[in-house]
């Protein structure tokens, strides 16, 4: 089998680049000089080269739009549609794994009433394209098969003792060699549900033999998902095939009527702040600290779904009633407290109240010293949960979990509190904060965490230079998982060092991975893992599915629905997004960011007047912050308001201060320089800024990837061109 290289002609295809190799062949990228279209050009190796015909004729006679078109057959090759996308992933939001899963099962029972099973259904055969649509591909492994005049059932010309296919995603009659019919491919698709669900394996040991042993004789762990769809993944993989859904049809039609029904009622929760009893202005860092531990304590029961600290603490200090507070954030019940602090003695109020009738399922009073302080916080938490009665898998407080000094607590909950209320005058009391807990007890595990944490929002809010940043993130990320392994925001931190100061893409991908694996997952790590690695490489749709599963948990975190905004006008969902940007600014009327947003999209729509707008008010509230300088001085000379425009560039000098760079990308991009657009994206890629990567793949790359300079841009960050 001679070696194909970019350039090399096969009639009138030309190859340009590999997309993937394996054991069986190649794929290649290549240009249609006669349509002047890009297509997928397909070889197998020469031992494989009996499958060549049957991949054709199989797929020769689907005709669906979730299953990859064949446009020609040369001498030893395939000539396929070319899907501009990216491989299947988990894990999903529920939505968006029952949209993507309704397609899949779409194309199998198309397939399967034309008498073709697959046979070799996974994730890597699953396309998510562009726009965030399916395409099954691969059929090589598929047979043509007959239908029986008695039974739907699809018989396979496999002949027994054969096994072929990918062992993880193999059913228990693949895996013996048996006869196929279409309810293996359910068993598969059952599979990939699961995975597409949880984001891990049903079925993982530690070779080929070992995983089909699993397949035959074990089940795998329920998957984090809604009971009517873990009943739907539960009867796919079962063992016997009479036991399994009996046509892809009756699964597509299980998966509509899980998307039209109200959500499973869960075990659901909000805290609210704690009201500050003691007068005292001082100690509301501890009572908004208490109210936080309690919710970082109740994250951690299995089955209990609980509000993360930004939605519940949006309501702080408003008179909304305790009903209108649980509709708003989607739980059935909300914990409202009051501290009193008095030298070390402290007095703690909690009530549990049903929000459907407004009674009270539970309520205590603590008085304790400050010395039992962790003990009553476990004491609460093991009371919310028996009288919610979800299953608490052992004390919060477990024997083995760190109990950091008082001192190092206290100066921790001050920490938080004053980067809460963030203001530019308390940057400097949050930082001697955390340096504070970290002197009281080193071994503060948490506290190295968030003072990681601390210097990366320093990075992506401009304030510090990444390139300064991110070093910090680093050593205080690697020394909180010296202490505690098990810290998924340390490990997501040290996925964005890779990503945006080494441009480490695999490292990256690794550390989001173990930070994504917990059972409770933070909604910041789900937003790191989006725009720190999903974003940059040109995963939008599971960006924005990421994003869904982070508002599940913090339903009005403004930043997770403004990035989210983003990520869909990026698939082509401008409508969506939209309508994401104007919800966002109705409660966050001075959010700038999404004001920017709003008025590109108003730009791209040619409406230069109602973008100017938008702008001015962006400007209004932050003058200083590059993308709204860029982005306005470019609409004011696109509309004649030279000497404007060159007043707010005077603004962005030097050209190489740190997000100068970026802005000036914006600015040329609204003039649709894009040459120079790519010039200053470069000179933001040296500087390591986190938004060159991300803006690319948003409104501001659009025109480059067509161009020669998107290949160049591509290469600085370590990035394959498509």
């Amino acid at each position: 089998m001679d070696a194909w290289t970019a350039g090399f002609p096969l009639g009138p295809y030309v190859l340009i680049s590999p997309i993937g190799a394996g054991g069986m062949g190649e794929v290649w990228k290549a240009r249609d000089t006669r349509l002047n279209r890009m297509v997928a050009v397909k070889r197998l190796n020469d031992r494989h080269s009996a499958r060549f015909e049957q991949e054709a004729r199989a797929i020769a006679a689907l005709n669906h739009a979730h299953i990859c078109q064949i446009h020609d057959i040369g001498p030893d090759y395939l000539v396929l549609e070319y899907i501009d996308g990216h491989p299947l992933k988990g894990p999903q939001s529920v939505e968006e794994a029952v949209r993507l899963a309704t397609q899949i099962a779409d194309a199998l029972d198309a397939a399967h009433r034309k008498g073709v099973v697959h046979r070799d259904l996974k994730p890597a055969n699953i396309m998510v394209t562009s726009e965030g649509s399916i395409k099954l591909l691969d059929f090589g492994l598929a047979k043509q098969v007959a239908r029986s005049s008695v039974t739907t059932t699809l018989e396979t010309e496999t002949l027994e003792g054969t096994v072929m296919g990918t062992a993880a995603y193999m059913s228990p009659e693949q895996a013996r060699g048996q006869t196929l019919d279409a309810r293996s491919d359910i068993f598969s698709f059952g599979a990939v549900l699961y995975e597409l669900l949880s984001g891990r394996r049903a079925f993982q040991a530690e070779n080929a033999i070992a995983t089909m042993a699993a397949i035959l004789h074990k089940e795998p762990a329920p998957p984090d998902a809604p009971a009517a769809l873990e009943a739907i993944v539960k009867r796919c993989l079962a063992k016997p095939p009479d036991q399994r859904f009996q046509t892809m049809a009756d699964v597509r039609t299980a998966l509509q009527q899980v998307s039209s029904k109200p959500a499973d009622k869960q075990p659901s929760i909000a805290v609210l702040p704690f009201a500050n009893m003691g007068g005292d202005q001082e100690n509301e860092y501890f009572s908004d600290g208490l109210a936080e531990e309690t919710i970082n304590l109740l994250a951690q029961i299995p089955g209990l779904k609980v509000t993360a600290r930004t939605s519940a603490f949006a309501f702080k200090g408003k008179p909304d009633d305790i009903r209108t507070i649980a509709r708003t954030l989607g739980v059935a019940t909300v914990l409202e407290g009051s501290v009193r602090r008095s030298g070390s003695r402290l007095r703690v109020t909690a009530q549990l109240i049903n929000a459907q009738d407004g009674y009270h399922l539970w309520s205590q009073r603590y008085d304790r010293e400050m010395a039992d302080l962790f003990d009553m916080q476990d004491e609460i938490a093991q009371a919310i949960a028996s009288a919610l009665q979800v299953k608490l898998s052992g004390t919060p407080a477990a024997a083995d979990q760190y109990r950091p000094s008082l001192p190092a607590y206290e100066a921790l909950l001050k920490a938080r509190y004053y980067l809460a209320n963030f203001r530019p005058d308390t940057l400097s009391l949050v930082k001697d904060c955390y340096e504070q807990a970290i002197a009281f007890d080193p071994k503060y595990a948490q506290a190295h965490s968030e003072y990681g944490n601390y210097f990366l929002a320093m990075a992506l809010a401009g304030a510090l230079p990444a390139n300064q940043a991110l070093p910090a993130v680093r050593r205080h990320a690697q020394r909180a998982l010296e202490l505690d392994p098990s810290l998924s925001d340390a490990h997501a931190m040290l996925g964005m060092v890779a990503a945006y100061l080494e441009y480490d893409w695999k490292e990256a991908e690794r550390r989001f991975g173990l930070g994504i694996m917990r059972d409770s997952v933070q909604w910041h790590v789900r937003f790191f893992y989006a725009v720190g690695y999903l974003t940059p490489t040109g995963r939008q749709a599971e960006a924005a599915a990421q994003m869904d599963r982070a508002i599940q948990e913090d339903p009005l975190n403004p930043l997770v629905r403004y990035n989210r905004a983003n990520c869909l006008a990026a698939v082509g969902r401008e409508e969506e997004a939209e309508k994401a940007l104007r919800e966002v600014l109705v409660s966050n009327p001075t959010m700038a960011l999404a004001l920017v947003s709003l008025g590109v999209q108003r730009l791209v729509q040619g409406k230069l007047e109602q973008a100017l707008e938008l702008l001015e008010k962006a400007y209004a509230l932050t003058p200083l912050y590059p993308n709204v300088l860029g982005v306005l001085a470019g609409v004011l000379k696109r509309t004649g308001d030279t000497h404007r425009a060159e007043d707010l560039l005077r603004k962005l000098h030097p050209g190489d201060a740190f997000g100068a760079p970026r802005a000036l990308a914006l600015y040329h991009w609204v003039l649709r320089d894009f040459d120079t657009t790519a010039d200053w994206f470069e000179k933001a890629i040296d500087q390591h800024d986190p938004y060159a990567a991300v803006y690319l793949r948003y409104w501001y790359g659009r025109e480059l990837r067509s161009t020669p300079r998107w290949a160049g841009l591509m290469r600085k960050l370590n990035l394959p061109e498509s």
